[in-house]
C-alpha cells in the first residue's frame, strides 16, 4: 500500500490576539508538527514556529511571513522550496551595546553550531522607534518611527547578496506593568506581537523575500508563577535563534507571472485551519472564496470573528488534533460528512 500524495495546507494562527494555543512564543509548535504529519505539506508564518530560544526544523514545514502568506492565499505568489538561504542580519540602532552583542553572539553560535549561512550584518542609520498599542478588541498592534531607515538597511543587505532578512528592533519595555505579569502568568495578549507584524510585513511586501523580526529586549527577573507557555521566552537573552532558523529554508517567494507548474501555489492547497473566532483574516478569506474547507478550531482569543459572523460554510473541530483527523479525512478523499452521526438520508 503507498502513501497517500501530500495535501498542502495552511495553518493560520494571527498574531497579537491572544490566542489561548498559539499566543505565546512558540507554543504552537506542538499543532504545527501534528498538522504537518496529517498534511505531508503544511504552509504557516512565524508567529506559529518562532519559539524564542527554541524551534523546530520539518522539511514539510513552509516558513512564509504573514504578509507574503497573504498574498500567497490571494494567488499573487508561489513559493519555491530551497535547500538554504542566506540570512543577513538588520540590527536596529536602538539597541544598546552589550545587547547588540548578545544578538550577535546568537547568530555566530547559529553559524558554528547548526551551519546556517548568516550575514552580512547591517545596523540602521538611525533608531527605529518602535511604539506599542491595543486596539480597543485588546487586539495588540505598533508604529514604527522610522519605516524609511528599516527599509535602507533591508535594501542594502539585499544589495549584498541576502537572500532572507532577520529583524532585530529595540522594543519599549515596562517589566513590573501588570499587562506583563499578566500575560506571563498565562493570560492576557502578548504586547509585542502586533508591531512586530509591522516589520515584517513592511519589508516582505518591500524587498519581496523572506524576513521575519525578533524583539530586542533586557531579560526580566525570575518568576516562580511562570506559566509554561511563556516558559520558552524566559531561557536566553534573545528571541532571535527561531527566526535565523526559520528562514534558514524559507521558501523563495515567487511572483506567480514568473512562477513555473512545479512550484507551490494556491491551487496546490486543500485546506486552511484558523481558528473559529479569528476568520476574518485576508488568507483565510481568499482561500474560502475559492472553495478551499476551511477548518475552524476551538481556540479562543480577544476576537470574535466567527463563521457565522461572516457567513462562511466550515468545518469545525473542536481541537487541533481533531482538526488533524480533518486533514487526514480530505487527504485520504473521505468525505468528513460520512464520519458524522447521525447520517441524514439522500431523499
Amino acid at each position: 500500500m503507498t502513501a497517500s500524495r501530500p495535501l498542502p495546507t495552511l495553518l493560520v494562527i494571527p498574531t497579537g490576539i491572544g490566542c489561548e494555543l498559539g499566543g505565546y512564543a512558540g507554543d504552537a509548535l506542538p499543532v504545527a508538527r501534528l498538522l504537518a504529519a496529517a498534511s505531508g505539506c503544511l504552509i504557516t508564518h512565524p508567529n506559529v514556529m518562532n519559539g524564542a530560544a527554541l524551534y523546530w526544523s520539518d522539511s514539510r514545514i513552509h516558513y512564509v511571513e504573514g504578509s507574503a502568506l497573504d498574498r500567497f492565499a490571494a494567488g499573487a505568489l508561489a513559493l519555491q522550496p530551497v535547500r538554504r538561504q542566506r540570512v543577513g542580519l538588520l540590527l536596529d540602532a536602538g539597541i544598546e551595546e552589550e545587547l547588540r552583542w548578545r544578538h550577535l553572539q546568537v547568530a555566530e553560535g547559529c553559524r558554528a553550531s547548526l551551519g546556517l549561512e548568516i550575514g552580512p550584518v547591517v545596523t540602521t542609520d538611525a533608531p527605529l522607534e518602535v511604539s506599542l498599542r491595543q486596539g480597543a478588541s485588546g487586539a495588540s498592534w505598533g508604529q514604527l518611527g522610522r519605516p524609511d531607515a528599516l527599509l535602507r538597511a533591508g535594501r542594502q543587505l539585499q544589495a549584498a547578496g541576502a537572500t532572507a532578512i532577520a529583524v532585530v528592533a529595540r522594543f519599549p519595555e515596562d517589566p513590573g506593568s501588570e499587562a506583563l505579569v499578566a500575560y506571563r502568568q498565562g493570560s492576557g495578549v502578548d504586547a509585542l506581537a502586533g508591531a512586530e507584524a509591522v516589520i515584517s510585513h513592511l519589508l516582505s511586501r518591500e524587498l519581496g523575500i523572506p524576513c521575519a523580526h525578533a524583539p530586542a529586549l533586557s531579560p526580566l527577573p525570575l518568576d516562580p508563577d511562570l506559566d509554561p507557555r511563556a516558559a520558552g521566552e524566559e531561557l536566553g537573552y534573545t528571541f532571535l535563534a527561531c527566526v535565523l532558523v526559520g528562514l534558514s529554508r524559507a521558501p523563495d517567494l515567487v511572483p506567480v507571472a514568473a512562477a513555473g507548474a512545479d512550484l507551490l501555489q494556491i491551487g496546490d492547497v486543500g485546506a486552511v485551519v484558523a481558528p473559529a473566532g479569528a476568520l476574518g483574516g485576508a488568507a483565510v478569506l481568499a482561500c474560502a472564496e475559492r472553495g478551499i474547507p476551511v477548518i475552524a478550531v476551538h481556540n479562543p482569543c480577544v476576537l470574535a470573528v466567527s463563521a457565522e459572523a461572516l457567513g462562511l460554510e466550515v468545518l469545525t473541530a473542536g481541537s487541533y488534533v481533531a482538526a488533524a483527523g480533518l486533514v487526514v479525512a480530505l487527504r485520504e478523499g473521505i468525505s468528513p460528512a460520512s464520519l458524522e452521526r447521525p447520517l441524514p438520508r439522500l431523499g
